[in-house]
Order: C-alpha cells, then sequence, then structure tokens
C-alpha cells in the first residue's frame, strides 16, 4: 500500500528553482511531523527540512534561506519550495512521514531525483 506519494522534482540550471509536493495517505493516521531527506550520489541520507504539525519547521544549516517548507492540511500534503539552487543541491529527495497513533511509524515517499547543473 503507497501511503506518501510524491511529485516535483526534476532537472534544473544553478540558480533555478523547483517545488516538491508530498501526499499522505488517508489510510496513515495519527501524522505529527512530515519532511524531506535527501542523499546526494556517493554520500549519506541528511535530513533537509521538516514541518511539525504544531507549525514548527526546521532546516539544515546548507538550505537555510533558499528552501521552504509548508503545509496544506486540506490535502493531506507538505510542500518543499526550492529557489536558488545549487549543484550541491543535487540528490534523490525522500519524503517521509512520523506518525503516532499506537506505537510510532515513520512512512517513506518512493523519493524524487533533483538535478542541479552548472
Amino acid at each position: 500500500q503507497v501511503h506518501l506519494v510524491e511529485s516535483g522534482g526534476g532537472l534544473v540550471e544553478a540558480g533555478g528553482s523547483l517545488q516538491l509536493s508530498c501526499a499522505a495517505s488517508e489510510s496513515i493516521s495519527g501524522v505529527n511531523a512530515m519532511g524531506w531527506y535527501r542523499q546526494p550520489p556517493k554520500k549519506q541520507r541528511e535530513l533537509v527540512a521538516t514541518y511539525a504539525f504544531d507549525g514548527t519547521t526546521t532546516y539544515t544549516d546548507s538550505v537555510k534561506g533558499r528552501f521552504t517548507i509548508s503545509r496544506d492540511s486540506a490535502k493531506n500534503t507538505v510542500y518543499l519550495q526550492m529557489k536558488g539552487l545549487e549543484p550541491g543541491d543535487t540528490g534523490a529527495y525522500y519524503c517521509y512521514a512520523d506518525a503516532s497513533a499506537g506505537r510510532p511509524v515513520r512512512y517513506w515517499g518512493q523519493g524524487s531525483q533533483v538535478t542541479v547543473s552548472f
């Protein structure tokens, strides 16, 4: 069963913009936070941004001021607006959702490739 569906991503020149979307299925209950990790080529996965459902947002230092995470609760969707993209932002971006109905569970999206060219 697919719980998170990602869209967006693609190829863009340095300085350009992209938006990622992550829609959560209604089959997931008790979600309290969503966000994105990314995995650059030949590097470890790193946390990029988090949206806690109390409205708190957090970002890794390298994307502060360039990326914005937001949520549309009516659509069960979280967005990652990426501006001023740099080649270092290249990687596979994975959406996640943390749920706590019963035991804590983390769900993952299928991944979206973001490639930033020089």
